[in-house]
């Protein structure tokens, strides 16, 4: 797997946000009606949608919402699943790659952000797996888990309980955002994003100090 660069920072720029969400629709309404506010919010922002490709719940909610609002899309999918999830090819760019590796690889690269809406195992391995790599210093990307009616609050929990039995340290913290509307993910995204390049002008500024 392709080494992931730790300097990774946005510069403020945000080009692209990477949704992280379920192939199926969910049993409450209000999960697509937030994916399609997302997908619009994105849209008249002018920023592009990084998603896993397919058409069905969720995932096609929020991809055609940025369709239809006039946007941009690009849908990464390995070969395997381009029947069962049902590729969009009305996306603007649509990666057809060999396994699930290369998938999250070339997310992870397409985007500036990344925002966990509600799904499954999938969505919940994603969304750990960018922790994962932010927790060990491997990007500082934002990280926005939108707890839409309080589904991730269970997963929330469960970090808490990990800080409270010591194997989240504080040396080790999680760091991400949590918004309970759709509307809340874009402001929180930048936001996080001008926070992380004053800690990156502070580091840099301190270096010239330190080499004089």
């Amino acid at each position: 797997m392709q080494k992931i660069n730790p300097n990774a920072l946005s510069n403020g720029r945000l080009h692209n946000v990477c949704v992280y969400c379920g192939s199926g629709p969910g049993r409450d309404p209000v999960y697509a009606t937030a994916a399609r506010t997302l997908g619009e919010t994105l849209a008249r922002a002018e920023v592009g949608l990084v998603y896993g490709g397919g058409s069905l719940g969720l995932m096609g909610e929020v991809a055609k919402s940025v369709l239809a609002h006039g946007g941009r899309v690009t849908g990464i999918i390995p070969a395997f699943l381009s029947a069962r999830e049902q590729m969009l090819k009305d996306a603007t760019e649509l990666l057809v790659v060999d396994d699930m590796h290369q998938r999250k690889m070339l997310m992870f690269q397409r985007s500036d952000a990344f925002v966990a809406l509600p799904g499954g195992i999938g969505t919940l391995e994603e969304l750990v797996e960018q922790l994962t790599w932010a927790q060990l210093g491997q990007h500082a990307k934002p990280i926005v888990v939108a707890n839409i009616a309080g589904f991730w609050s269970p997963f929330l929990s469960m970090l808490e309980h990990m800080r409270d039995e010591l194997f989240i340290r504080q040396s080790l913290e999680v760091r991400f955002h949590v918004v309970d509307t759709a509307d809340e993910i874009l402001p929180a995204i930048r936001k996080a994003l001008a926070l992380v390049d004053q800690v990156a002008e502070a580091v840099a500024e301190a270096a010239v100090v330190e080499k004089f």
